[in-house]
């Protein structure tokens, strides 16, 4: 209870509690519910007379009396509370594969604008496959700092690239890239100018998701 009342209250009376802790475990030593709250000017129960009074506490004092009362109680908690982590990560991991597939649908928009722009009809495919390579590499780098090779040499055991274990937020960002930079190949600009203009883009954008207070916005919810 004091420990509670320490993070929750600010006029707690530290010094009062001190000294009624030091007579806890002596034959003397009485505590009640009135007693408590009025020396240390607790606000985490509530004690009232009367007919209908009783002594009431907030619910984490509440459940953690509970607990202590019944064993049973306390593994009906820790199992819910398991249940509920695996709630949220469900979400998580849902709103991380919606984001994947934004990408990947961006993407299409950006193989089509190098098809459109960047590809001469008489290149062979291997010449049109590393083009592809070199424009994902140009976002890789922009976003993430190395090519998808150099990730890969530095994460020799990891399976898939690199942009499977992006986050949210690089996800999203890595999306908008994608559509801006179709955008600046069909305005004709070379990749050395596209590359500074993504970087920045990609710092602008992860420094104000980074602000974000995330835990607010709505979350993504599941038809059962």
């Amino acid at each position: 209870m004091a420990v509670w009342e320490e993070l929750h209250n600010p006029d707690f009376n530290c010094v009062q509690f001190e000294a009624v802790k030091n007579e806890a475990g002596l034959n003397r030593f009485v505590m009640t519910p009135t007693k408590w709250i009025e020396q240390m000017n607790a606000i985490g129960i509530v004690s009232k007379a009367g007919r209908y009074g009783g002594t009431y506490a907030h619910s984490d004092i509440a459940m953690s009396f509970a607990t202590w009362i019944s064993p049973e109680f306390q593994l009906y908690i820790m199992k819910d509370y398991r249940r509920l982590k695996m709630d949220e990560n469900s979400r998580l991991s849902l709103n991380w594969n919606l984001n994947r597939e934004i990408s990947k649908l961006n993407y299409h928009i950006h193989t089509d604008a190098i098809k459109s722009n960047l590809i001469p009809p008489d290149l062979t495919q291997e010449q049109i496959g590393y083009t592809y390579a070199s424009e994902a590499d140009l976002l890789n780098v922009a976003l993430f700092g190395k090519t998808a090779k150099q990730w890969r040499t530095g994460n020799p055991d990891k399976k898939g690239n690199i942009r499977d274990y992006a986050t949210l937020n690089q996800l999203l960002v890595l999306a908008n890239m994608e559509s801006c930079n179709a955008i600046l190949i069909g305005q004709g600009k070379p990749q050395s100018e596209r590359l500074i203009l993504l970087h920045d883009l990609a710092v602008r954008q992860m420094q104000t998701m980074s602000s974000l207070n995330t835990s607010r916005l709505p979350q993504m919810g599941t038809d059962e």
